[in-house]
Formats: structure tokens, sequence, C-alpha cells
């Protein structure tokens, strides 16, 4: 630890945001308007789809004569019902693609909650001042944490961030590990273990601050766990196959009670399950880089400005904005 502590006190942290990830926040919106909203939708992803359902519903129109004489016809009697089981399992497969995203959020919400609460300790526990180079040793050591997890979830390179917050004897390490988060939390704890040695910790106090490092560790299995099992893939594929065979059939069971109507019909209602098909995969992966998404740069940025607005840092990275297009990155 003397090492680490004497290569990090003379390191050169240069603070920024690093962020690739959207997400799509929007004001509310006059109901008219919202009919109309194409950013944060997912109508772009399923345009074509709609449109290769449109054509199949205009070619059923213009073949409607043909298909009598040839006596083929569809009625709307079983598409009723395969319509209604088909919204009660898309509405559950939306459920649990939600509680995921919803989980996931609860996740980080609390993993800034809990890194807030470590720095304090680290502040008040010890005795030490603010900017004092042990306790900025501790800060970088959250900060760092969290951009790892976040980097470890999108499976996207840590290395910028880490050698911008953390000694590169340290980064050296963590860029080897197969699992550099655990390594993180490790120097965590060997720091808390040096001030305990030195006096600045007593026993209790030692105890309330592994406590909240066990809660880190638990926020950390919990996204890993949320990364690594998936909605099962059979059951997905089950679902996306019935959508699309419903969908285009639709058309040729709409000819007899819509008539003309039916390609308006037809796309209408393979909007409503196509694109909560396309949402329940977007929101499946929370961690993903999909505009509905978790913004988890936003985050990184969040955590890393309240803990260096608790160190009396200087200077602090600028807040995301969302920009002209409502995207939050």
């Amino acid at each position: 630890m003397p090492v680490f502590c004497a290569r990090f006190r003379s390191a050169n942290i240069t603070l920024y945001p690093f962020c690739v990830n959207p997400m799509i926040v929007r004001p509310k919106q006059h109901w008219l308007r919202l009919i109309f909203v194409w950013h944060g939708s997912v109508l772009h992803k399923i345009l074509f789809r709609l449109l290769l359902n449109f054509g199949m519903a205009v070619v059923a129109v213009l073949g409607m004569s043909q298909f009598a004489a040839w006596g083929l016809h569809l009625s709307t009697a079983p598409f009723s019902l395969i319509g209604i089981a088909l919204a009660i399992f898309l509405g559950f497969r939306n459920s649990a693609s939600y509680d995921r995203f919803w989980e996931a959020r609860k996740l980080w919400g609390m993993l800034l909650v809990t890194a807030r609460s470590l720095l304090r300790q680290a502040q008040t526990l010890t005795g030490r001042r603010p900017d004092d180079p042990a306790v900025r040793e501790f800060t970088a050591l959250l900060i760092a944490f969290a951009y790892q997890l976040k980097h470890q979830l999108r499976q996207t390179p840590p290395r910028a961030d880490l050698e911008r917050l953390l000694p590169p004897a340290l980064v050296q390490r963590l860029t080897k590990a197969s699992y550099p988060c655990v390594l993180l939390l490790r120097e965590m704890g060997l720091w808390v273990q040096e001030q305990h040695a030195a006096g600045r910790l007593s026993d209790i106090r030692v105890q309330a601050m592994d406590a909240n490092l066990n809660e880190l560790t638990a926020y950390h299995g919990g996204c890993e766990r949320l990364a690594s099992t998936p909605i099962p893939y059979a059951y997905s594929v089950l679902l996306h196959r019935t959508v699309y065979v419903y969908c285009t059939l639709l058309p040729f069971s709409l000819l007899d009670s819509a008539g003309l109507l039916t390609p308006l019909i037809s796309v209408f209602i393979s909007y409503a399950f196509m694109a909560l098909d396309a949402i329940a995969s977007e929101l499946e992966d929370p961690f993903g880089t999909e505009p509905n998404d978790l913004a988890l740069d936003a985050m990184c940025v969040t955590i890393e400005r309240t803990l260096l607005e608790l160190d009396d840092a200087d200077r602090l990275p600028p807040p995301h904005q969302p920009t002209k297009d409502h995207v939050l990155t």
C-alpha cells in the first residue's frame, strides 16, 4: 500500500467525462404532438417491417376476388383468439423486461448512495480532511469502481478512464485481471485496513465501512447476474415468430370486414405487436447501448461529480445534458 499511495499522490489526474451510451429523455408533451414523436420511439426500427406488412395487405386487397374464386378464406375469429393470447404473452414479456431495467436502475442508484456513504465515512471516521491525499486516494478508487463496472457490463475497454484515475501499476493489474471490480474492492478494503493499523479507525468503525463495501459487492454481483442471465432465448424466439406470422396472415383475415381499409388497419395492429416486441428486446438488456437503455455514462459522471465535491475538488466534470434530439449520453 505505501508504494501505491506514493504513486497515486504524484499522479496527474485529468477530470473529464467519457460518454458513449444514449438514453432518451423527453419532457411531457401535448397528446397530439406525442402521436408524431420520432426520437425515442421504436418506429424507426420496425418501419421496414411495417412497410412489408402494408405490401402484403395491398396484395391481399388486389387479389381478393381471385382468392374467393379459389375458395381461400380466413375469418377473423381465430385471429381474435390468437391476438388476445399474444397480447397477454407480450405484456408478460414486457413486464419481465421492464423489471430487469428497473432492477438495474435501482442497483446503480444504491451504488451512488453507498459510494457517498463510504467517502463520508472515510473523511469523518478517520479524522482526515477532505483534501487529504489518502482520502483522495480512496475517492479515486470509488470512482474507478463505477467506471470499471460500466465498462465490464458493456464489454468496452476501461483503460482510458482507469489511467486518468489510478496509478499505472494498479491500472496494469486491473487490465490483466478477469474480475477487475473485485480487485478494486480489495484495494478499498486494504485502505480501510491501513487506516485501522494506523489507529485512525476503531474496530466498530471498520465494521461500519466494511458493511458498505459488502453492499458494493452485492450491487456488483446483481449487475453481473442481470448481464449474464437474459430472458430464456426459446421464449423470445417463440413470441417473435408468433408475432410475425400473425402479422403476415392478418391482412387476409380482414378482407371481408375491412375491405379497402385492410392495409391501414393491418399496419396499425401490426405496429402495436411489433413495437411491443421491439421494446421488450431493448429493455431486456438494460446495460446495452440502445436508445432506451440506462445512461450509465451519465450515472458515472454523477458519481464522479458528487464524490469530488465531497473531496472539495477544485474542478468537477460538467454534468451531462440531453442533446437537441433529447438524447442523454
